[in-house]
């Protein structure tokens, strides 16, 4: 696509995002944001899009927003900023100066989040966002930031808790990450974890973003013997080396990785070499979390599939939460004045389809991981932190050994 058909696209898109949802109800109440949905990251980019639409639709159908008494019907600005860092800050400006939307709905990507969040700083209109989880997105004292992803640097940390349990246990670990915002931040907090855990490190390996070939690495961790290979990096990434640690013949006794595997993309994409990959996720479709607008989150991830046909992941929830999040804000306030409602949002406490909501001082979320693994055709989580909820299938046995 040329870059002015790309253009005409994103336009095209945000006017359609716009459309009243039903000609007998204005939409006063506008929600912006732009999403990766061309571009490299556009796989991911699309858990937003939609899980924001779906939210904004089923609260529209409950009755909307009641703020003084009234009840105000919600509309989504979307912009796509086709993967493109800086056409995304452009985006946030025009969403804010010239579209005058109310509140802000985040990107996906910590680099974008970082980026992106300093316009909401600016213009002092909150955004909230679940798709950015870099402990530097939080570390600059900003005011009108608030993610509900979980600090990127304990990511591995219910892994690592895991690891602790298993037989025989493992002693050596290599450690390998993107050279991006959140991998930095997950890989300086999984240093001193694997350390305290008392695992030495072997491998502690820089790649560069969207890498393609990690034959010399997967080598080194065979030559080494390693024992347990933590991966952070992107999907695109992830899956090219699990193939190529197939084609090598490495098999660890465990892997595990920040991305992909809690998603149906990354298992079929792979098929059965996905089987025996470890991951990590905050959010499950359980119906034990209980929501106001979709009833659980059981229900939304069935609600979800049948509208837009794939499984949603713990990035689609956050988006969910995200939206469920500025609409309580509001009703909170009894205003849509972007001040109030970034005081109510500092304060916020409520149950979600996410999970419970609440932000510590400097705007994030902590939410516990469970460690999930794919055990032939499905996702079992196996570790909630504290405990085995499944049996872990551990070690992971040599590529020629598997049925």
């Amino acid at each position: 696509m040329s870059s002015s058909g790309s253009v005409l696209l994103s336009l095209c898109l945000a006017v359609s995002a716009a459309l009243p949802l039903s000609p007998a109800h204005a939409q006063d109440i506008v929600l912006g944001a732009s999403v990766q949905l061309t571009g490299p990251l556009a796989n991911t980019g699309r858990y937003y899009r939609d899980a924001y639409q779906i939210t904004v639709d089923k609260i529209n159908a409950a009755g909307g927003v009641k703020i003084g008494g009234q009840a105000h019907k919600l509309a989504l600005k979307l912009y796509d900023n086709q993967s493109d860092v800086n056409l995304s800050v452009r985006q946030y400006t025009q969403l804010l100066t010239q579209d005058k939307v109310n509140l802000l709905l985040g990107p996906f990507a910590s680099n974008f989040a970082i980026a992106d969040s300093a316009v909401s700083e600016k213009y002092r209109v909150p955004m909230v966002q679940g798709g950015g989880a870099s402990d530097q997105i939080f570390s600059r004292n900003f005011k009108y930031i608030f993610g509900t992803l979980a600090p990127a640097s304990n990511y591995f940390g219910s892994t690592i808790d895991m690891l602790a349990h298993l037989k025989p246990a493992p002693k050596t670990a290599a450690l390998l990450y993107a050279d991006d915002s959140f991998d930095v931040s997950v890989a300086n907090g999984t240093r001193p974890k694997l350390k305290s855990a008392g695992l030495q490190i072997v491998m502690d390996e820089r790649y560069s973003t969207n890498a393609s070939d990690f034959n010399t690495l997967l080598s080194q961790i065979k030559s080494k013997n390693v024992d347990v290979v933590l991966v952070a990096g992107h999907e695109t990434e992830i899956l090219n080396f699990v193939r190529q640690a197939k084609s090598l013949a490495v098999a660890p006794k465990l892997y595990s990785f920040t991305v992909g595997v809690p998603s149906e993309d990354f298992r079929k994409a792979l098929g059965k070499d996905a089987d025996y990959a470890f991951g990590m996720t905050a959010w499950l479709p359980s119906a034990d979390l209980k929501d106001r607008w979709f009833g659980d989150a059981q229900q939304f991830a069935q609600a979800y599939r049948a509208k837009y046909g794939y499984d949603p992941d713990y990035h689609a929830a956050s988006g969910a939460a995200d939206v469920e999040t500025l609409v309580q804000a509001m009703e909170n306030a009894g205003s849509t004045d972007p001040k109030k409602v970034r005081d109510e949002l500092a304060k916020i406490k409520f149950d979600s389809l996410y999970g419970p909501i609440a932000f510590a001082a400097n705007g994030q979320i902590d939410l516990p991981q469970d460690v999930v693994q794919v055990q032939g055709d499905k996702l079992v989580a196996v570790y909630n932190g504290k405990t085995f909820t499944a049996q872990a299938k551990y070690p992971m046995p040599a590529w020629g050994a598997r049925q």
